[in-house]
Protein backbone atom coordinates (compact mmCIF):
# COMPACT_ATOMS: atom_id res chain seq x y z
CA UNK A 1 0.00 0.00 0.00
CA UNK A 2 1.49 3.25 -0.72
CA UNK A 3 2.10 5.79 1.99
CA UNK A 4 0.82 8.86 2.37
CA UNK A 5 1.54 11.73 -0.15
CA UNK A 6 3.29 9.62 -2.41
CA UNK A 7 2.18 9.01 -6.44
CA UNK A 8 0.09 5.75 -6.47
CA UNK A 9 1.44 3.74 -9.73
CA UNK A 10 -1.36 1.75 -11.44
CA UNK A 11 -0.21 -0.34 -14.35
CA UNK A 12 -2.19 -1.60 -17.21
CA UNK A 13 -0.81 -3.45 -20.02
CA UNK A 14 -0.67 -0.41 -22.67
CA UNK A 15 0.36 2.86 -19.91
CA UNK A 16 1.66 3.72 -17.01
CA UNK A 17 -0.64 5.92 -14.41
CA UNK A 18 0.31 7.97 -11.71
CA UNK A 19 -1.76 9.85 -9.79
CA UNK A 20 -1.51 11.83 -6.99
CA UNK A 21 -3.72 10.97 -3.63
CA UNK A 22 -6.39 13.84 -3.11
CA UNK A 23 -4.93 16.34 -0.69
CA UNK A 24 -6.98 17.16 2.66
CA UNK A 25 -7.99 20.63 3.37
CA UNK A 26 -7.32 21.80 6.91
CA UNK A 27 -10.67 23.20 8.23
CA UNK A 28 -10.42 26.69 9.73
CA UNK A 29 -9.91 27.53 13.43
CA UNK A 30 -12.84 28.87 15.48
CA UNK A 31 -12.68 31.46 17.24
CA UNK A 32 -15.23 31.36 20.64
CA UNK A 33 -15.92 35.04 21.55
CA UNK A 34 -16.80 36.16 25.41
CA UNK A 35 -18.87 39.04 25.39
CA UNK A 36 -19.40 41.94 28.40
CA UNK A 37 -22.46 41.75 30.31
CA UNK A 38 -23.90 43.53 33.28
CA UNK A 39 -25.70 40.80 34.85
CA UNK A 40 -23.20 38.19 35.51
CA UNK A 41 -21.05 38.24 38.66
CA UNK A 42 -16.91 38.42 37.90
CA UNK A 43 -16.41 35.40 39.90
CA UNK A 44 -19.47 33.43 38.22
CA UNK A 45 -17.79 34.21 34.57
CA UNK A 46 -14.13 33.11 35.60
CA UNK A 47 -15.40 30.14 37.74
CA UNK A 48 -17.83 29.12 34.37
CA UNK A 49 -14.69 29.74 32.12
CA UNK A 50 -12.06 27.44 33.64
CA UNK A 51 -14.71 24.93 34.61
CA UNK A 52 -16.28 24.80 30.14
CA UNK A 53 -12.73 24.84 28.64
CA UNK A 54 -8.97 24.06 29.77
CA UNK A 55 -8.05 27.70 31.00
CA UNK A 56 -6.74 28.30 34.50
CA UNK A 57 -8.56 30.59 36.61
CA UNK A 58 -5.43 33.13 36.02
CA UNK A 59 -5.96 32.73 32.56
CA UNK A 60 -10.06 32.87 32.74
CA UNK A 61 -9.65 36.08 35.21
CA UNK A 62 -8.24 37.28 32.22
CA UNK A 63 -10.33 36.65 29.71
CA UNK A 64 -13.19 38.25 31.84
CA UNK A 65 -11.13 41.47 32.69
CA UNK A 66 -10.59 41.72 28.78
CA UNK A 67 -14.12 40.96 27.51
CA UNK A 68 -15.11 43.73 30.90
CA UNK A 69 -12.53 46.31 29.50
CA UNK A 70 -13.12 45.72 25.69
CA UNK A 71 -16.71 44.41 25.49
CA UNK A 72 -15.37 41.20 24.11
CA UNK A 73 -12.61 38.70 24.40
CA UNK A 74 -10.97 35.94 22.54
CA UNK A 75 -11.65 32.57 24.86
CA UNK A 76 -9.81 30.61 22.64
CA UNK A 77 -9.47 28.88 19.21
CA UNK A 78 -10.86 25.29 18.15
CA UNK A 79 -12.20 23.67 14.96
CA UNK A 80 -15.90 24.64 14.09
CA UNK A 81 -18.13 21.60 16.21
CA UNK A 82 -16.65 22.07 19.31
CA UNK A 83 -16.44 25.83 19.24
CA UNK A 84 -20.43 25.66 18.65
CA UNK A 85 -20.28 23.29 21.81
CA UNK A 86 -18.80 25.82 23.51
CA UNK A 87 -20.98 28.60 22.82
CA UNK A 88 -24.10 26.06 22.96
CA UNK A 89 -23.06 25.48 26.72
CA UNK A 90 -21.63 29.04 27.54
CA UNK A 91 -25.26 30.07 26.83
CA UNK A 92 -26.67 27.45 28.95
CA UNK A 93 -24.79 28.95 31.96
CA UNK A 94 -25.91 32.83 30.90
CA UNK A 95 -23.20 33.83 29.39
CA UNK A 96 -23.10 35.65 25.20
CA UNK A 97 -20.45 33.82 23.77
CA UNK A 98 -20.71 34.17 20.03
CA UNK A 99 -18.34 31.93 17.46
CA UNK A 100 -16.52 33.20 14.22
CA UNK A 101 -13.71 31.86 11.81
CA UNK A 102 -10.31 32.98 12.73
CA UNK A 103 -8.77 34.75 9.57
Amino acid sequence: MPQENQPVHSRSPRQHTWTRPPRLRKMPPWKVLLHNDDINDTNYVVATLARLTPLSISAATQRMLEAHQNGIAMVLTTHQERAELYRDQFTSMGLTVTIEVDD
